[in-house]
């Protein structure tokens, strides 16, 4: 049985200089606490419990006095910032270039003459941490549609000016724009700007690839993981014996009968170490 490990997946680069600059820190001794898991993968934010970073929300944060706190990857509203100022916490600031040029973005355009009386939406899934922080550049006014579905929500009589959580999927965005553009008042504008993140958004097409190569699929990410949600369902659209697994733990003997070859992929926040712990797994179950 042959077993490959797709070496396009894994980390991005937000979520690898995040957790870079948290080793960092945490090697230098002293406290540093996290708001909010680091990345949505159970494994890896044990991995970092035990080197020292305490995970809380936004609740100790508000409690919180001299501390010092790491921002994530997926960046924060305005009101963490403001909220670490007045409690004096040193703030280390890991949000993700490419999200925290979205967040300027948005608030420039929410910030603009007249910006009140148009619709600023953002495609993205609700109560995510990028969304949250992309929202609150608009003082919570912001229109967030999950699908391309909810577009119909929206006031075409209205000027819109949409945006893009940087991990949803293009086809959907483009979805967006071609149903707004179709039903616009000549009234009203429309503007709207991708902000999908590339280096996420051209994994589709590679893992579609990679997962039609193989008999059998194992796809290693965190349960809380949206980019992996999506990812892992392309591989099962490609490949029905696609298989969703947290840790090697999970890997049902019965998946692989009548399998010459597994490929063993992730999401943008599925460590590598877990998939190579997943490929030595399944290894010692070929020996024995």
């Amino acid at each position: 049985m042959k077993i490959e490990i797709d070496q396009g997946s894994g980390f991005c680069f937000g979520v690898t200089s995040a957790i870079n600059k948290a080793e960092e820190e945490l090697a230098q001794g002293g406290t540093l606490y996290c708001l909010g898991d680091i990345v949505h993968n159970g494994k890896e934010c044990d991995r970092l419990k035990k080197l020292g970073l305490i995970t809380i929300d936004h609740a100790a944060f508000s409690t919180l006095r001299h501390a010092k706190v790491l921002l994530r990857a997926h960046g924060e509203p305005p009101a963490t910032y403001q909220q670490a100022r007045k409690n004096d916490i040193d703030i280390i600031d890991a949000t993700c270039p490419v999200v925290l040029h979205l967040q300027e973005r948005i608030k420039k355009d929410y910030g603009h003459d007249g910006a009140r009386d148009k619709q600023i939406v953002i495609f993205g899934k609700n109560g995510h941490a990028e969304v949250l922080g992309l929202v609150g550049q608009t003082e919570g006014q912001a229109i967030v549609i999950e699908s391309p579905e909810e577009v119909t929500k929206l006031d075409f009589d209205k000027d819109i000016c949409l945006y893009s959580q940087t991990t949803k999927p293009l086809d959907g965005f483009r979805k967006i724009v071609d149903y707004i553009q179709a039903h616009i008042s000549p009234q009203a504008t429309f503007r709207y700007y991708d902000t999908i993140c590339r280096q996420v958004a051209n994994r589709m097409p590679h893992i579609r690839d990679f997962a039609s190569r193989h008999d059998v699929i194992l796809f290693v990410c965190g349960k809380k993981s949206s980019n992996g949600r999506v990812l892992y369902n392309e591989c099962r659209h490609v490949n029905p014996r696609s298989y969703l697994i947290d840790s090697a733990d999970e890997i049902d003997v019965k998946w692989l009968e009548e399998c010459h070859s597994v490929g063993i992929c992730g999401g943008t926040s599925t460590p590598k170490w877990l998939m190579e712990a997943c490929a030595e797994a399944l290894k010692k179950r070929k020996a024995e």
